[in-house]
């Protein structure tokens, strides 16, 4: 009599052994020195987390011995999982290390102040018709001319601007400050938060986007995107009213780097020069946001841009506005008439980058320093005629601004595992320059931050962490505390640095050690915009809201 060996109990052996594969490539994606970017070992971490699900679901469909109802049931379970998490949670972005952001579907987003209508643009002044004199005098004579009518009260509280902004002891007019460099010697902060913290002055929820404040005459002016539309909109400083709206071109969807614009306006001359996700530069009056002129500036330069959208903010100098095109043929930097609109020059072949031109003198030669797709690159401020190149790794990710140290040197540093290099632009003969390389370090690779000397050293987030490195040599002197892809200013002698999660921290810049001095969470979200710091009033903003906070100074309360 023969008997059927029947078949009982689990195949569990292939199941633990995709576990414990699963668990060494988790092991060595993040201790192996092949993967020294954060980012990269999540990415990696994400594949393997899939592939190890989809092995997981095959063994237990095919291999794992179990009844096949009970089989058939957990399939129909994660269809079902699969199903709700696609009906009911949302991916809203990655963080800096591409880190999903995930949330329900049904979670509120606040409404941000409601926005207003743009005013007319300019029209071409019309002609004035011949005037009769005759019937103008008959007309006087027989009482049919009003006479002109007085200033009222407004007119008189709002004279209309004369081509500048006032002097404003609260102006923070372009991308980084002033002189765009991070860097702020006019104030200082006290530290002890613990007796005296900052106050809240502000808060209201925003449009989409990742463009920084610009602060002048009591306004506070930046670009978002709302019900897919680019707009500049200015704020009251003081209090967070919504003052102005300009709604400009269709807006920019990107999961991965965020909805809505990216570079900050500057403000010169009483008037404001913002730089679309899609490359047109608009122009308007600063007091009431009309538009006076506009340029598609990618378009009419035969530009591409950047992978993530144009992020370079405007630089306005001797008249002109400057901005990166990205265009062959001589139209990578382009000058534009700041009054007219009016082409002024063009030069360099390079691609566009999101890195920001600003203006330096170097071997004694006044010049536009920009870090663009190719690399750094110096341009003469009358002609655009390239002066020097040092060419980079032809990426798009130059995001950090060059830092000008002493009379002839250049750093610059970028993310994504490139690291940073110092340059020296040397006078050849006939006077001609060049750029020599003094030294590369992988020390410290700011993403999208701002690195900013001090007391003669380098301060800067590689990857997230805090760094203090040698300008001389590259060498690192430490690298400590986490602060996400944030961003950092220098105020007099401290470093406040706004973190990715929206804390504002206060560091003690000190080459021998990292000291955290003070620090409050001061916004929801997050925070990849650039701070503004205007007098007393520091304006942080988001991915979903802006907040303004009084600090304390030495001169405040």
């Amino acid at each position: 009599m023969s008997s059927k060996k029947t078949r009982s109990g689990l195949r569990l052996w292939p199941a633990y052994l995709i576990l414990v594969l699963s668990a060494g490539f988790f092991v060595w994606a993040w201790a192996s020195p092949d993967l020294p970017l954060p980012m990269s070992r999540v990415t990696v971490s994400i594949i393997a987390t899939a592939c190890t699900l989809i092995l997981l679901l095959v063994w237990w469909l095919l291999l794992s011995r179990a009844p096949w109802y009970w089989r058939l049931a957990v399939l129909a379970g994660v269809v079902a999982l699969g199903w709700a998490a696609g009906r009911f949670l949302e991916m809203r972005g990655v963080s800096g290390d591409l880190v999903p952001q995930v949330a329900w579907r049904t979670s509120p987003t606040p409404a941000p102040p409601e926005i207003l209508p743009s005013p007319p643009p300019l029209a071409e002044p019309t002609p004035a018709p011949p005037v009769d004199v005759e019937e103008a005098v008959r007309a006087e004579t027989e009482g049919g001319v009003e006479p002109s009518p007085s200033p009222t009260e407004a007119d008189e509280v709002k004279p209309e601007l004369e081509g500048s902004v006032p002097v404003d002891s609260r102006g923070f007019p372009q991308f980084l400050g002033p002189n765009r460099n991070a860097r702020l010697t006019d104030r200082h902060l006290v530290s002890g938060w613990d007796e005296r913290p900052p106050v809240e002055v502000w808060r209201h929820s925003m449009g989409t986007g990742w463009s920084g404040f610009v602060v002048s005459n009591g306004l506070a002016v930046t670009q978002e995107q709302r019900d897919g539309r680019e707009h500049v909109v200015a704020y009251d400083l003081d209090t967070g009213r919504l003052e102005w709206s300009h709604k400009g071109g269709p807006g920019y969807e990107d999961v991965m780097t965020g909805n809505g614009p990216r570079a900050t306006p500057t403000l010169d001359g009483g008037r404001v020069y913002a730089f679309g996700v899609r490359g047109v530069l608009s122009v308007l009056d600063l007091q009431t946001g009309r538009l006076l002129f506009k340029k598609n500036v990618v378009l009419e330069n035969s530009g591409r841009s950047p992978d993530h959208g144009v992020a370079a903010s405007p630089l306005v100098v001797d008249g002109s506005v400057i901005v990166v095109a990205g265009g062959p043929g001589g139209r990578s930097l382009v000058a534009y008439d700041a009054e007219t609109g009016e082409l002024r020059w063009s030069g360099g072949d390079d691609g566009a980058g999101y890195s920001s031109p600003i203006v330096a003198t170097l071997a004694g030669v006044r010049q536009i320093v920009v870090f663009n797709h190719g690399g750094l690159t110096g341009h003469d401020p009358a002609t655009g005629e390239v002066l020097w190149q040092d060419p980079w790794p032809d990426r798009d990710e130059k995001v950090a601004q060059p830092v000008i140290l002493g009379d002839d040197h250049v750093f610059a540093s970028m993310g994504y595992g490139i690291g940073s290099r110092m340059v020296r632009i040397v006078r050849g003969s006939g006077g001609s320059l060049r750029a020599d390389v003094l030294w590369r370090s992988r020390r410290l690779k700011a993403k999208f931050t701002q690195v900013v000397e001090h007391g003669g050293f380098l301060y800067g987030l590689d990857e997230g962490v805090m760094v203090c490195l040698d300008p001389e040599t590259g060498e690192r002197r430490w690298k400590r505390g986490r602060y996400g892809h944030g961003q950092v200013l220098l105020v007099d002698d401290v470093l406040l640095v706004q973190t990715e999660d929206g804390e504002v921290v206060l560091i003690d810049p000190n080459p021998e050690e990292l000291t955290e001095i003070a620090r409050f969470p001061a916004i929801e979200g997050k925070a990849w915009a650039t701070p503004a710091l205007a007098g007393d009033l520091l304006i942080v903003r988001s991915d979903i809201e802006a907040a303004c906070y009084r600090l304390p100074t030495e001169s405040g309360a």
